[in-house]
């Protein structure tokens, strides 16, 4: 059998009869020298490779599936799945969506078959998966199904916006982390063991370092390579210095995160102070020091129910309409449906009386125990439901006059508790008025 091409990424056909040249001699970049040899070494996804992982446990049973490595970039994904064919004695190919067309992909499928009749399963890598249209994801379906490939897809986006529902029926999404400083601490420890040689770096510097990658190995060992590079025997760099040498602004976010806390705090109180300016200057703030959008928008998504609640109902709608945007858009697009987010919380009108009403109405809950509903709010499915009084005088509030019959749903014995006070803000003064009119009219059917 002639040997093939190699793939995209310059790698030969592991089934090839002819032995195919490796990459053109020369220095290899740090990050490539540094690719973890086994499972365990890949950094920041115990919950995937760790001893309890998840892919750990496919592979301890013999029973790798399809799967989606859903996660930012440079945090493993390639590498996970080159080891996860090694380790399950399968021939890894690896596809780019960015490059690869249908032609690619029949012939992927064509030479997996190929392998599949000589008793050689294929793993198949494709990186950037959610770039396939509907038409060619749907191509994936017929072989994944029947066990022609094990499909690893790799994104950034999320599956359940970018990939098909019967693809992703067919696959277990698994979601990588952003590198934390620990992982990113311990890949310059092992930078720093592989030239014999510290990094020329103050320990501020160092957390600054990290700070600056945010999140991703691969960018982080890129600039670890420039460092290596200065010539020996100079003076640590300070994190002014190391942002001057990288063309990089100094990370706001020292080792300890205590400025994430106290930005996170500055945009909350912005917007709860109804300062837009204010919040979109802190928002910037965020973002430029290195914050995961994705945290920002589950931030606002809190507020919208917290500060605004039922004074703007609409709030949580265009909160979640920013987040699942950005999502879509990805960066540094996305980031302005965010800040679009941040401009509407911080003008729409503010009431807190969700929150506190959701809080004491869990303190009651926890105080009362195991109070039974009322028996005439209770279903009776059977017949001795009925007989034990289920169902009995209950009161059809479409039936009633103004659509409210003002019947008792509280625990026998508890007495009625007010939780939620809506304010005369926005449309919770609505709310406000309508609540007041029910509490008219109950305090009336008390009294006839």
């Amino acid at each position: 059998m002639a040997a093939r091409p190699p793939d995209l990424f310059g790698s030969p056909d592991p089934d090839a009869d002819t032995p195919r040249p490796g990459p053109p001699p020369g220095p290899r970049p740090l990050a490539d020298r540094l690719r973890p040899k086994e499972l365990p070494e890949v950094v920041g996804q115990d919950h995937l490779v760790g001893a309890d992982g998840t892919l750990s446990g496919m592979l301890a049973r013999g029973s790798l599936s399809s799967i989606i490595l859903w996660g930012p970039p440079g945090v493993g994904k390639t590498t996970i799945a080159r080891l996860l064919a090694q380790r399950a004695g399968l021939s890894f190919v690896a596809l780019s969506a960015v490059f690869s067309g249908v032609a690619d992909l029949k012939r992927a499928f064509d030479e997996a078959r190929a392998r599949r009749s000589n008793g050689r399963g294929t793993l198949l890598f494709v990186d950037e998966i959610h770039r396939f249209n509907r038409a060619q994801q749907d191509g994936f379906l017929p072989v994944v199904e029947d066990g022609t490939v094990t499909l690893v897809g790799a994104t950034t986006e999320n599956p359940s916006f970018a990939l098909n529902g019967a693809l992703l029926s067919r696959c277990q999404v698994l979601v990588l982390k952003r590198l934390d400083d620990g992982a990113l601490m311990l890949l310059m420890d092992r930078a720093e063991a592989e030239e014999d040689r510290p990094l020329p770096l103050t320990a501020e510097a160092r957390a600054s370092l990290a700070a600056m990658a945010d999140g991703d190995g691969r960018y982080l060992l890129n600039m670890v390579e420039q460092l290596l590079a200065l010539p020996p025997g100079g003076d640590p760099l300070d994190p002014a210095a190391l942002a001057a040498l990288l063309a990089k602004r100094a990370a706001l976010y020292d080792k300890d995160r205590e400025e994430h806390y106290n930005l996170i705090s500055a945009l909350h109180k912005s917007m709860r102070g109804s300062d837009p300016d204010a919040a979109l200057y802190w928002f910037a703030r965020m973002l430029t020091g290195g914050e995961d959008p994705r945290y920002i928008a589950r931030r606002l998504l809190r507020f919208a129910s917290e500060d605004v609640g039922m004074a703007d109902p609409r709030a949580i709608q265009i909160a979640m309409a920013g987040w699942e945007a950005y999502e879509r858009l990805g960066s540094p697009e996305g980031e302005l449906s965010l800040a679009q987010v941040v401009v509407h919380l911080a003008t729409a009108p503010k009431s807190n009386a969700l929150y506190t009403g959701f809080k004491d109405a869990m303190r009651a809950a926890k105080e009362t125990g195991s109070l039974m509903p009322p028996p005439n709010i209770l279903n009776a499915p059977t017949k001795l439901m009925k007989e034990l009084g289920y169902g009995d005088g209950y009161e059809y509030d479409h039936d009633a006059e103004d659509g409210f019959s003002g019947a008792d749903y509280w625990p026998p014995g508890m007495k009625p508790a007010r939780f939620y006070s809506p304010t005369d803000r926005g449309a919770e003064a609505a709310v406000a008025a309508r609540m007041a009119e029910w509490q008219r009219l109950r305090a009336r059917k008390r009294r006839g």
